[in-house]
């Protein structure tokens, strides 16, 4: 809790605590999300939280969140408080910033606490903090087992304690916080995906069972007049880059038809390793090569999310040139979408508009003969720069060539990808 019952028949708690200690595999379409060994699986405070005895015991830390995002789901877990705890579960939320307002943050504490008296109601366990308060009264006693159910789908949130519906709430009839505040202050109330996570506030808390449903989330349509690279649930689309020296589009033009089919077939086994697509979600667990799209472009205008980790650099080839680029702004204060190997012409970006680290990331790409044009978060950053051939500097950019979601060694994610093609000057 950000700040910020009593329980119910024993008799009833023991029947739902009793179910949910279960074989997970009995309950169809859900995975554990806790192994009960180690923190394999998550990120975050990893040192705040162990793995004891089957369960996950905040120590007390801070915040631990799933590697994996997920938008439309129904989460299941077991809790135990001690006397005062104060954790919470965040949910559709980036890896940083404070997930109460980046995403939200449903409550977990102990509302019988006399320091937690005079707290607002929708500060209280189960709440969806400064927006929905739940209903009270149906906590377990301190030190006992409780069973909670959350389940997000698109704007519906609701969420179960013990059996009984404590929140049941329609985010798109919200229109202003439960503290009288304009939603602005909640930016991540509308996420369509993101990290679940456990908030330490300083408290001994134990978690168990803990296991995921995936709804599933439909992908977004094309804007008009654009199609998708990415259809969210597989590689069709793209191929793999060629090997050193074939990154290079002139050493691919001088291969054989023969050498050329072996080395993609090489790349593609090398994309199908590291690259997958996860809950609409185009991934890259940093250890393979680049990936490029299946056909050539010559004029078009792109439309793509992408978000990275801290250090992390990526970016994205036109006509198989390098590149607008990605990275961490906290390291590059100058922000991405920069055409970073220009040397004659601009190849830093105009401002840095980059959202927080962890957080997605939106380019409108558009190029036109030598020329690029790119807007980052809605906000131009290179406006109609000439991009240079970085193959080969004596002669312009190639007039057509594949798009390539480049990698330096580390995670990466896009998604929402668009083109249109566009006539020619």
């Amino acid at each position: 809790m950000k700040m910020g019952g009593l329980g119910v028949m024993a008799g009833v708690v023991t029947a739902c605590v009793g179910l949910t200690g279960l074989a997970q595999t009995a309950e169809a379409g859900f995975v554990p999300l806790f192994n009960g060994r180690d923190l394999t699986g998550w990120i975050g405070d990893t040192k705040g939280y162990v793995a004891e005895d089957g369960k996950l015991v905040c120590r007390p830390g801070g915040n631990l969140y799933t590697e994996k995002e997920y938008s439309n789901f129904v989460v299941r877990f077991e809790f135990k408080l001690t006397a005062g705890a104060n954790n919470g579960l965040g949910i559709r939320t980036p890896p940083r910033g404070d997930a109460a307002y980046v995403g939200m943050e449903i409550q977990i504490l102990d509302d019988t606490a006399e320091k937690y008296k005079e707290l607002h109601d929708y500060q209280y366990h189960g709440s969806i903090y400064g927006i929905v308060p739940a209903k009270r009264g149906h906590l377990t006693p301190v030190g006992e087992w409780n069973y909670e159910e959350v389940t997000a789908n698109g704007p519906l949130i609701t969420i179960e304690l013990n059996g009984a519906t404590i929140v049941d709430a329609d985010l798109s009839q919200i229109k202003q916080t439960a503290d009288i505040h304009d939603l602005k202050k909640h930016p991540g109330l509308h996420n369509e995906q993101g990290h679940l996570g456990f908030l330490g506030h300083g408290s001994i808390v134990a978690f168990r069972n803990i296991r995921i449903k995936n709804l599933g989330g439909a992908q977004p349509a094309a804007p008009p007049g654009f199609t998708a690279l990415f259809n969210g649930r597989d590689l069709a689309s793209w191929k793999g880059l060629l090997a050193r020296p074939n990154d290079n589009p002139l050493k691919r033009a001088a291969l054989s038809p023969e050498a050329l089919a072996r080395a993609q077939a090489e790349a593609d086994a090398d994309m199908q390793a590291h690259w997958k697509a996860e809950d609409g979600i185009l991934v890259f667990d940093g250890k393979g090569r680049s990936l490029c799209t299946a056909r050539d472009y010559k004029n078009f205008e792109m439309l793509v999310d992408w978000k990275i980790l801290p250090a992390g650099d990526s970016g994205i080839y036109l006509r198989g040139s390098p590149q607008v680029q990605i990275w961490d702004f906290t390291k590059h204060p100058e922000g991405s979408g920069g055409l970073y190997n220009n040397q004659k012409n601009s190849s830093k970006p105009s401002v840095c508009a980059d959202n927080p680290i962890g957080a997605w990331n939106t380019f409108r790409i558009k190029m036109v003969g030598e020329r690029v044009t790119v807007e980052l978060n809605g906000r131009r950053v290179v406006d109609q720069v000439v991009l240079e051939n970085y193959w080969d500097r004596r002669r312009p950019i190639f007039p057509s060539g594949q798009i390539e979601l480049q990698n330096h060694g580390n995670n990466l994610y896009f998604r929402n990808i668009y083109i249109r093609e566009l006539p020619g000057e």
